[in-house]
């Protein structure tokens, strides 16, 4: 028996485990999917949260205010400032948590391999980083770098999460096969650093832009002091690499033996892309408004969550049928 096996508190976990009815295959994929949605949406009204200045619509963490855990009638802070803090701090505790805890008693119960216990578990370990950070935030009086921070985690828990997604799909009795030229699954690694880049990039563009987070005092906010033109070039031109580097992984792909999947996964990513990027040039020639800020918000999260699903498609786990004896 293994050292983990033999730990008194990872057996008291089978044994609750075990008294849960075991989920097919379609169930748990059903719960991946929720709990990739779920990283999502806490991204998209984080995003709410920030284009309506309701950022310090609670101005303590964990509770609302000192004497409250609910928002309460004030002066200072108009209700629904509060009320939309206050339900972006819902939606992770509720949504958030419960999806991640969903997979990770999936995946258990159903025995499946080490690899994707790995992953589930990532999911509500890192939440709880988040609700420790989202708290910092608050209490840093929104800080620029630290609310960005806060979005990047996200968008990499989507990442994690898309990547789930897919694993669970695949056998656990399964190998690795080559669905894609290993080229072109180079160019798609690539691509997802510059992206992570253009991500950065992008929270930098947000940090000297108009939306502070707080409305009630939005000169307190520590902001980037940067031409946002120039910080607007960088972030364009990461994203312009982005997209050349995922058409040449296109091309590269269609050298081989076709996959249907690779390619309509590709042609989802480069489609997603193109929307994304349409949103960021409106919203930049338009004066960023709101709308289009939460637009872009789920735009990043839909392109993450399809470069993560490229790569793991381009080199799945398949199970392959065993030699006929002659």
């Amino acid at each position: 028996m293994s050292a983990v096996a033999a730990n008194p508190i990872v057996r008291a976990w089978y044994r609750v485990v075990d008294l849960l009815p075991e989920p097919g295959l379609r169930a748990q994929r059903r719960i991946a999917l929720a709990a990739l949605l779920a990283q999502a949406l806490i991204a998209v009204t984080g995003s709410v949260v920030r284009v309506t200045g309701s950022g310090l619509g609670c101005p303590t963490w964990p509770k609302c205010h000192d004497s409250s855990l609910l928002p309460i009638p004030s002066d200072e802070v108009p209700w629904w400032h509060q009320a939309i803090e206050f339900g972006n701090r819902q939606i992770a505790v509720w949504i958030v948590v419960t999806t991640a805890a969903a997979i990770v008693l999936a995946v258990t119960r159903a025995r499946r391999r080490r690899e994707l216990l790995v992953y589930a578990w990532i999911l509500p370990a890192t939440t709880l980083f988040q609700g420790i950070l989202g708290g910092i935030t608050v209490l840093a009086g929104l800080t620029w770098w630290i609310v960005g921070l806060h979005l990047l985690v996200s968008l990499a828990m989507v990442w994690v999460a898309a990547t789930l997604y897919v694993k669970v799909g695949q056998p656990d009795d399964g190998m690795l096969v080559d669905a894609a030229p290993p080229a072109a699954r180079r160019l798609v690694v690539a691509s997802a650093v510059v992206m992570s880049g253009a991500l950065v990039a992008g929270v930098t563009v947000t940090g000297a832009g108009p939306h502070a987070g707080d409305r009630t005092n939005p000169d307190a906010i520590d902001r980037l002091h940067v031409s946002i033109p120039l910080l607007t070039s960088v972030h364009a031109l990461l994203v312009v690499v982005f997209l050349a580097l995922l058409l040449a992984a296109s091309v590269v792909t269609t050298r081989g033996e076709l996959d249907p999947t690779v390619v309509r996964r590709a042609g989802i990513v480069l489609v997603a892309v193109l929307a994304q990027s349409l949103i960021g040039v409106v919203q930049y020639f338009t004066n960023v408004p709101a709308l289009l800020v939460v637009l872009h918000v789920a735009g990043a999260c839909s392109v993450v969550a399809e470069t993560a699903i490229l790569y793991q498609v381009m080199r799945p786990r398949r199970t392959v049928p065993s030699a006929e004896p002659h």
